[in-house]
């Protein structure tokens, strides 16, 4: 594309929160540009879950049962085991919606769904290896965002641009909106391991001394996660990966005979973990959502979710204004209003559990009892249902509540 091109919103990132914000205005009569930096969404080591909120989003949208048709497993609860105690600290069987489990699913299955829907509407489009570079900014307001292909550089002319470009946001960067830090004292490593029958049969976390670590079922192979202090990334490779596995077989015993399947450091993938959020999420013409306006630490995989119920607010909000060409600053202050005090819970909640839990535990020399909160869960199981509402719903779910104004083109195949 060349001469560039005007849209009423164009959204740089097409993760979740950016597809979803896409599919959601293309769907309200919005002229909406989505711009992926990559070429393709077939990136590992994602967050892979689609929680209860989500999926009861993807109901109200009428896509859930064209997204279960699609490869996942179904968690219906999370366990830990600390020490020798293995507990289950979250029952989402009675949640009060539709699907009562979370939804483990490769990510680029559930982008390329959503793009696809979003595509059979004629005001939706979506550029591949396209990034944005930085924005237009004009009379004292955002006007427009720059982009780089292969193919060339070129701008597009919007009525509002949207970051959904992630932790590393570059628009965040070029507005200049205020972040406020956080912290986190941990990092992750990702790896797989392959999958046995006799394996336990449940998505968990294994805490004992000097480590924290997270199976996930992904059907055939565990999707794994080794919690590992703050910056010790390049002590755990100088140790080597003998060392790495036999941390592996010490965490999780029935491992042993399949730690060596970790043959290089490229099959290790490291998660920097960072929390921190914008104090301020827009400035005229211009607005943040999910990780471009607040990271989160990977407790509890609610993330993704998070971002998609800011892609929903920001929909409900901003829909019927940028239909009319009337999106002022009162409108991007109100969706984020809506969204700060879920952020702001969220984030609370998950630094009291890496301050208080997690960062001592990496410290220990002995296995842990469990917390006073697991053990209680565990004498009181209808317990289980307060973390299952959180990590399930989260804090002020939303619904789609901008009804479909342009007819799609054909259904999708």
């Amino acid at each position: 594309m060349a001469g560039g091109r005007h849209v009423q919103c164009c959204i740089a990132g097409g993760g979740p929160a950016g597809l979803m914000l896409g599919l959601l205005l293309a769907r309200a009569g919005v002229s909406v540009a989505v711009l992926e930096k990559h070429a393709d969404f077939l990136r590992d080591f994602r967050g892979d879950t689609i929680h209860p909120s989500t999926l009861e989003v993807m109901a109200e949208l009428g896509l859930l049962d064209e997204l279960l048709t699609l490869p996942h497993q179904k968690v219906s609860s999370l366990s830990a085991q600390v020490g020798a105690t293995e507990l289950v600290m979250a029952d989402f069987s009675r949640l009060p919606t539709r699907c009562k489990f979370i939804a483990f699913m490769p990510q680029w299955d559930f982008l390329n769904l959503l793009a696809r829907h979003a595509s059979r509407y004629p005001g939706f489009s979506l550029l591949m290896n396209a990034k944005a570079t930085g924005l237009i900014e004009e009379g004292g307001g955002v006007r427009g965002v720059r982009v780089k292909t292969p193919e060339g550089r070129f701008e597009i002319a919007a009525d509002l641009v949207v970051a959904a470009d992630g932790r590393h946001s570059t628009l965040r960067g070029a507005a200049g909106l205020p972040v406020e830090e956080l912290g986190a004292p941990i990092d992750v490593l990702w790896f797989r391991i392959s999958r046995s029958a006799g394996d336990p049969p449940r998505t968990m976390g294994r805490f004992a001394a000097g480590g924290i670590f997270v199976m996930i079922d992904r059907g055939d192979y565990w999707q794994c996660g080794l919690v590992i202090a703050k910056g010790g990334y390049d002590l755990v490779r100088a140790a080597g990966l003998p060392a790495l596995r036999a941390r592996i077989a010490g965490l999780a015993p029935f491992l042993s005979n399949r730690a060596d399947e970790i043959r290089d450091w490229e099959q290790v993938k490291l998660l920097t973990v960072q929390v921190d959020r914008l104090s301020r999420w827009h400035k005229p013409g211009f607005i943040c959502i999910g990780d471009a306006a607040h990271a989160m630490s990977p407790i509890g995989g609610v993330g993704i979710n998070l971002a998609i119920q800011d892609a929903v607010a920001a929909a409900n909000l901003l829909a019927v204004p940028l239909r009319e060409n009337r999106v002022t600053a009162a409108d991007l202050e109100a969706v984020q209003r809506r969204r700060m005090f879920p952020t702001r819970v969220t984030q609370r909640l998950q630094l009291a559990m890496q301050n208080r839990i997690i960062a001592p535990l990496l410290k220990a020399t002995t296995d842990p009892t469990p917390p006073l909160a697991l053990r209680l869960m565990a004498a009181f199981p209808p317990l289980r249902q307060i973390p299952a509402r959180v990590i399930g719903l989260g804090v002020r779910p939303e619904h789609v509540r901008v009804t479909e104004a342009r007819p799609a083109l054909a259904a999708a195949s």
